[in-house]
């Protein structure tokens, strides 16, 4: 990378960065009039979004490279923030939420604060595959960036068809505590999550076929941690398990965690 390169990505990187932590300290100073620490998710993805379109309107880079950038990341982050927004509007602080707020301690909203700004740290990080495209001169796309485009579209298909099925199971009264094996999550405990993972996948594959793209590895592989390991399934199981039950262990025992497979049968299980 020649030192104009490295001086273009600091100088991006500092506005993204600027960006991002001053809209999730405005959301932290919202969560403290609202009562609800929720607002994180949405602001989480809207960050994104918010990267995604300030590399390609500042970046250096091919003017079409840039413009998928934008358009990916805009639309993904936009549709995934508008969904998170609708589920916790007029709604009651969520149960992970709420269980951080009872188990944290003393200073509760200094901790939200690091907490929310952390989520600006994430965002900073993931964005590595928009920032080295959006440097990328090379006036031609390159197979992995066409490779990466039709994978992201079949994974924010797949996540929307998730995020819908949940919502028509929730949308029923009568399936009020009970366990949503509707469609995909008759597959996977989680497809929101897997598709998820798959357009960072998609990103990534993108990001491949510019200078430096190989640093965009990374992403796929946090946010696979993230999911297995820290907020994703963990704190999601753990909430079901308080709410749901032995419903929700009987699903657990017969339903893939993450990826869409076939259930178990009995035989399998014992």
């Amino acid at each position: 990378m020649d030192s104009y390169t490295l001086t273009t990505a600091l100088h991006l990187l500092s506005v993204g960065a600027a960006s991002v932590i001053a809209m999730m300290f405005a959301l932290w100073l919202l969560h403290l009039t609202l009562k609800n620490a929720s607002v994180v998710d949405p602001g989480w993805a809207f960050g994104l979004a918010l990267l995604g379109c300030l590399y390609a309107a500042l970046g250096p880079g091919f003017v079409l490279r840039r413009t998928l950038v934008a358009a990916m990341a805009a639309f993904w982050g936009l549709r995934l923030g508008l969904h998170l927004v609708r589920r916790i509007w007029g709604e009651p602080e969520e149960g992970r939420y709420q269980h951080m707020r009872n188990t944290w301690g003393a200073n509760i909203e200094l901790k939200f604060l690091v907490f929310f700004e952390a989520q600006a740290v994430l965002d900073i990080i993931l964005s590595i595959p928009f920032l080295v495209a959006c440097l990328n001169p090379v006036p031609t796309l390159h197979w992995l960036e066409v490779a990466g485009v039709a994978l992201w579209v079949i994974a924010v298909l797949g996540e929307s068809v998730a995020d819908a099925q949940l919502n028509a199971f929730k949308a029923n009264p009568a399936n009020k505590g009970k366990v949503c094996q509707l469609g995909l999550w008759s597959y996977s405990r989680h497809p929101n999550y897997f598709f998820e993972w798959l357009v960072w996948v998609a990103w990534c594959a993108f990001a491949l076929a510019s200078p430096w793209g190989w640093v965009s590895i990374l992403c796929p592989a946090l946010m696979l941690y993230f999911l297995f390991k820290v907020t994703g399934i963990p704190a999601t199981e753990e909430q079901s398990l308080r709410s749901r039950g032995d419903a929700y262990r009987e699903y657990q025992r017969t339903t893939s965690a993450f990826v869409p497979w076939p259930k178990k049968n009995q035989s399998e299980i014992h």
